[in-house]
C-alpha cells in the first residue's frame, strides 16, 4: 500500500490526485508544516529536503511531487495517465511536466517565499508584484494551448492535468486568476468534475464552488 506524506493545498495534492484517480489502497500521513514537522529529525531521515510530499511504495521512498506523480503513472500503466513508450505525445507530455514543476511552479515558489529570494526584505512587495506578472503571462500561454482542448496532452487526463489544477489553484488570489481567463477557465472547471479531483478537495477542504 502507498503511504503519502501530506499537508492540505501543499505539493502533495497533485500526488494525492493521482493516487485517487488510480483507484489504490493508500494512506494519508499529515506533515505538520505549521509545527515545521517537515524539518523534524524523522521526516528528514525519510527525506532529506524537508520538503513535503514523499511516498512510500513498498521499500521505496520517493520525494519531488513531479517524481511522484509520474513514477505513479508508470506503475500504473492502465489508468493511461501517461502516454505509453513509443506514443508521440509522451514527448508532449514530458515538455509540458517541465514547464509546469520547472517554470510555473518554480515561479511561483518566489511568489509566495519573496524573502528567500532577496537579503533586502524592504524589496520583498516588489519581488511579488513582478512574479505575479510573471506567472500571469505562463497561464495566458497555456490558456492558449488549451484552445479547443479538453485536457493538456491528447484526448484523456494524464498527470499534466492534475498538476495544472493544483498550480491553478495556488494561483486563485491573483489579480487576474486562471478561471478569468476563457480556455483555462473551461477546462479548469470540465476537471473539477472528476471524481478524483473532488474526493481529494472535499478531504483537503478546498471548496470547488467557483468552478461550476
Amino acid at each position: 500500500m502507498y503511504q503519502l506524506y501530506y499537508y492540505p493545498l501543499n505539493a502533495s495534492m497533485a500526488p494525492h490526485f493521482v493516487l485517487e484517480a488510480l483507484n489504490v489502497d493508500f494512506e494519508l500521513i499529515l506533515v505538520d508544516r505549521k509545527n515545521n514537522a517537515q524539518k523534524s529529525k524523522d521526516y528528514l531521515a525519510l527525506n532529506p529536503a524537508g520538503r513535503i510530499p514523499s511516498l512510500i511504495d513498498n521499500e521505496l521512498v520517493i520525494f519531488e511531487s513531479p517524481a511522484i506523480c509520474i513514477h505513479l503513472a508508470e506503475s500504473n500503466p492502465c489508468a493511461n495517465l501517461i502516454p505509453k513508450v513509443g506514443d508521440k505525445l509522451r514527448a508532449k507530455f514530458f515538455q509540458w511536466m517541465m514547464y509546469l514543476t520547472n517554470t510555473v511552479q518554480a515561479e511561483l515558489m518566489v511568489y509566495f517565499y519573496p524573502q528567500n529570494h532577496t537579503t533586502n526584505t524592504a524589496l520583498a512587495p516588489s519581488i511579488v508584484s513582478a512574479q505575479e506578472n510573471r506567472i500571469t503571462e505562463m497561464f495566458e500561454l497555456l490558456d492558449n494551448e488549451l484552445e479547443n482542448k479538453e485536457f493538456l496532452v491528447g484526448q484523456t487526463v494524464t498527470v499534466c492535468d492534475y498538476f495544472l489544477f493544483m498550480l491553478a489553484v495556488w494561483a486563485d488570489e491573483f489579480k487576474k486568476p486562471p478561471l478569468a481567463f476563457h480556455n483555462l477557465a473551461k477546462y479548469l472547471c470540465n476537471l473539477a468534475k472528476h471524481d478524483a479531483i473532488i474526493t481529494v478537495c472535499e478531504k483537503e477542504q478546498l471548496s470547488l464552488l467557483d468552478y461550476r
